[in-house]
């Protein structure tokens, strides 16, 4: 079989600012719970800001936080869907 290369793109969705500690350079590190998985994250503090400003000011907000450097040691898609 010939393998072929691909980018992993991971966006996750919450609708509830997490509490979150400062790390190096005013950087936010949380965890959020992915369906019984703990996915740790760190954001910008700009990041930070626009979610924290969401939270103020939209009552009904959903943030995106789009993964671009993720360390895994196995994934098996269990019911992959092509869009």
């Amino acid at each position: 079989m010939i393998m072929i290369q691909g980018r992993l793109e991971i966006t996750i969705k919450i609708n509830e600012l997490p509490q979150a500690k400062t790390v190096e350079n005013g950087w936010q590190q949380f965890d959020i719970e992915c369906d019984g998985r703990i996915i740790t994250t760190t954001v910008k503090p700009k990041v930070w800001k626009k979610l924290t400003d969401a939270q103020a000011n939209y009552p009904q907000w959903v943030g995106a936080i789009a993964l671009h450097q993720v360390h895994l040691h196995a994934l098996a898609l269990a019911a992959p869907k092509l869009f």
